[in-house]
């Protein structure tokens, strides 16, 4: 356990998950989470890990396979963050103009096998989500969460 960790608690559904739950000093206090969750979290990250785990992509193979309609500007902005993270490499050769070749890394591709399990999860309990959506709109009409 690192520095920041002061407790392992046990969720209160433990029968579903048994793995404990690692909590930190303070709410305010990182423990090192929150900056990977942040990363993996927004909008585009994970749709670049999944489409370079098939490979090597050119920047423009990348925005066209990425769904959803990546902006340049934000495709440049999630490799370089990804990158500064150490899950992405990039390689520039020589050429004019340059051809920039993106790839994951030996820790990116560790990180892999956590977003499958997370889509496979997502796309098995896609039903149920929206089941309980449903019923909790009915429930709260005119809610502005959503």
């Amino acid at each position: 356990m690192s520095a920041g960790h002061t407790a392992v608690t046990t969720p209160a559904r433990s029968a579903v998950i048994d793995e404990p739950v690692i909590t930190c000093d303070t709410p305010q206090e990182e423990c090192g989470v929150r900056d990977v969750l942040d990363r993996l979290g927004d909008r585009w990250s994970v749709y670049v890990i999944v489409e370079l785990n098939s490979g090597v992509k050119r920047f423009k193979q990348l925005q066209r396979a990425i769904p959803g309609g990546i902006s340049q500007r934000m495709l440049t902005l999630t490799v370089r963050r990804l990158e500064r993270d150490g899950l992405v490499k990039r390689t520039v050769y020589a050429t004019v103009p340059p051809q920039v070749e993106y790839e994951l890394t030996e820790l990116g591709h560790s990180l892999t096998h956590l977003v499958k399990a997370l889509a496979d999860w997502s796309i098995a309990h896609r039903p149920a989500i929206a089941a309980a959506r449903e019923e909790w709109d009915a429930e709260n009409p005119g809610s502005s969460v959503r």
